[in-house]
């Protein structure tokens, strides 16, 4: 399982690892809050800012998700 985190920004401009993403910045990435759970998508309510690298973040875990749930092509076996 891949662990997901968001980047936060401190009052100095420092960065770090937040505890979640927000809900803005889910549904910038077309993602809504029942989806984001049932793939394990940290969330933090208290949050209101939307920071690109986040929604960014958030769009390449999901294709990765995609790319690795894509079905195989099976060869019919001859009986």
């Amino acid at each position: 399982m891949t662990l997901i985190k968001p980047i936060i920004f401190k009052k100095g401009g420092k960065k770090r690892c937040g505890k979640g993403f927000s809900r803005e910045e889910l549904k910038k990435a077309r993602l809504s809050l029942r989806e984001a759970l049932k793939l394990s998508i940290p969330i933090d309510s208290r949050r209101k800012t939307i920071h690109e690298e986040n929604v960014n973040t958030i769009k390449n875990f999901l294709k990765s998700k995609k790319k690795a749930s894509k079905p195989k092509k099976r060869r019919k076996s001859k009986s």
